[in-house]
């Protein structure tokens, strides 16, 4: 269905479906109102959607704010590991033990107000949305498992994801994806928002949580002072993998996002920077985490056996028996069972050799041959 992609590129208010009125002229502001003239209707269905957003929110903060702090979260499950690295395949896999819960597709661009709204307005939205991907074809379905990066960006607008609508104030969203050049205002209110979310999803479930972000990979420290008990397993690929699925992927996702006429200039340098940034904060954090609560996974060895090696990440980070998950897991592996990866050539020797010498690290320390 053709319309639905041309709906998402042309109308569709993407990460920003969910921001209250108050939010949506504050960015505007912050960013001089410069949306350009092939993205004014989706900034109009930004501004009717914010001005109900701000409505619902008003009814779901009186009605859930006192139930929701008051819930206690249990140790969530975070899945870490750069863009296009298979963070999502694990986070799915992961999430088809009903022990374990995860925020999806709805609640991550609606954090405002999910407990109201999705029970009426995700079987509309259902209807309108894409069925696949842009990126890699991969299933979408607002019950889905999705990052909870967006609904950070929802609820704070601090958050990288916003450089893909602002593209020509990346600089400003890019401080965003460590937090590391953040100021101790921008990184409370950033850890509010997380511990509030979890909090209000956990409220809906009752169960711990899978939670799956990318840029997480590079915030260990701050995940670890606001949940200390948490546990991770973190997911690499080989990098050359790595770089020219992002290349590929960004330039996809960009039309669904934007408010901006997207700049593909200096795409491969973002790349190579992004991942550059993530790694060095990751390998400078992950000794934070207690022995025995983290564990290293290789895409490779998960597409080749995906059973076993969720058995290895259950006993290592002492989860529940992986027996009692198995069967669901086996019967959403059939489910996938045809699907086929985005084929790429080699990378260009003039990025190949920027790849090996810039992330030489992560193919030391995971055994990619250079």
């Amino acid at each position: 269905m053709a319309w639905r992609e041309t709906f998402a590129k042309r109308v569709g208010p993407a990460g920003l479906c969910g921001i209250t009125l108050g939010q949506w002229l504050r960015l505007l502001h912050d960013n001089r109102f410069a949306v350009d003239f092939p993205y004014w209707l989706r900034a109009s269905t930004i501004t009717w959607g914010a001005c109900q957003n701000s409505v619902y929110r008003w009814w779901e903060n009186w009605r859930y704010d006192q139930p929701v702090r008051a819930s206690e979260p249990l140790a969530p499950l975070f899945v870490l590991g750069i863009w296009r690295s298979g963070t999502t395949h694990l986070h799915n896999l992961l999430a088809r033990d009903a022990r374990f819960a995860f925020p999806n597709n709805y609640q991550v661009l609606y954090p405002h107000t999910f407990l109201t709204t999705e029970a009426f307005t995700a079987p509309f939205l259902s209807r309108i949305i894409p069925l696949r991907r842009p990126q890699d074809n991969v299933k979408i379905a607002l019950d889905e498992p999705q990052e909870d990066e967006f609904a950070l960006t929802a609820l704070t607008l601090q958050s990288v994801v916003m450089s893909w609508t602002f593209p020509r104030r990346a600089s400003h969203y890019d401080r965003f994806l460590t937090l590391r050049d953040c100021t101790a205002e921008e990184i409370g209110r950033w850890k509010d928002a997380l511990g509030w979310f979890v909090q209000k999803v956990t409220y809906k479930y009752g169960r711990p949580l899978v939670l799956k972000s990318p840029p997480h990979t590079g915030r260990i420290r701050l995940l670890l002072e606001l949940f200390p008990d948490a546990k991770f397993v973190h997911i690499h690929r080989n990098p050359y993998d790595v770089f020219l699925s992002s290349v590929y992927a960004f330039a996809k996702i960009a039309p669904w996002w934007t408010l901006q006429r997207p700049d593909l200039a200096g795409l491969e340098e973002r790349i190579l920077r992004q991942y550059e940034e993530i790694y060095d904060v990751y390998f400078d954090e992950r000794g934070l985490i207690p022995a025995g609560r983290s564990h290293d996974l290789r895409y490779e060895s998960l597409e080749t056996d995906p059973l076993g090696e969720l058995r290895t990440l259950y006993a290592t980070l002492d989860l529940p028996d992986f027996a009692a998950a198995e069967p669901a897991i086996r019967a959403y592996l059939d489910t996938i069972a045809n699907y086929e990866k985005n084929r790429f050539t080699d990378v260009p020797p003039r990025f190949k050799a920027e790849v090996a010498r810039r992330w030489r690290r992560s193919f030391d320390e995971w055994g990619y041959a250079v």
